[in-house]
């Protein structure tokens, strides 16, 4: 089977590292060797170099560092929950992975996204202004952007069914269903 990554974009709130844990679940149920990655975790490191909001030149050294790691290991699948706002972005992650890209926009209603914002931070209404703002600003620069493949509603969803959705819109279902042994 050849390797391929995925990468689950969306607004803050979308539900993308919960959906990439969840198809990663899907995938190692099916026998198909796998590595979830949230990229959030691989720029965690401060200060961000000036002009470089988001440390994104230390999440893509890293990703290639992990993602050769994971592929090295067997896995033929990399699933992964990150932001991408440009095509130059898409392009970077591509050659760090050395592997196709997929790209999966996560759309959700703003209106269910706030909703979700202010259960996950309750209690701290500073980082809940930031990310209820930093929704509507993302929101509208994908739109824009234009960096997926293709896009799953996940608003209505449960988790394991949005899983299921983003598999068949990948084009990996038959690969999922394919038993160990062949």
């Amino acid at each position: 089977m050849p390797c391929s990554a995925l990468l689950l974009n969306g607004t803050v709130g979308a539900g993308k590292t919960s959906v990439a844990e969840k198809v990663g679940d899907l995938l190692s149920e099916a026998g198909v060797p796998n590595a979830v990655i949230d990229v959030d975790w691989l720029c965690q490191s401060w200060p961000s170099p000036a002009g470089d909001r988001f440390n994104q030149a230390m999440a893509l050294r890293n990703l290639r560092s992990v993602a050769r790691n994971y592929l090295d290991a067997g896995a033929v699948r990399i699933v992964l929950a990150g932001v991408l706002e440009t095509r130059a972005e898409r392009n970077r992650y591509q050659q760090a992975l050395e592997i196709p890209l997929l790209v999966c926009r996560l759309r959700v209603d703003l209106a269910r996204v706030r909703s979700r914002l202010a259960q996950r931070h309750r209690g701290d209404e500073a980082a809940l202004d930031w990310y209820l703002d930093r929704a509507g600003e993302l929101e509208t620069i994908l739109e824009a952007a234009r960096t997926e493949d293709f896009t799953v509603g996940v608003g209505d969803l449960s988790i394991t069914l949005a899983a299921g959705e983003v598999i068949r819109a990948a084009g990996w279902e038959a690969t999922t269903l394919r038993p160990q042994s062949e």
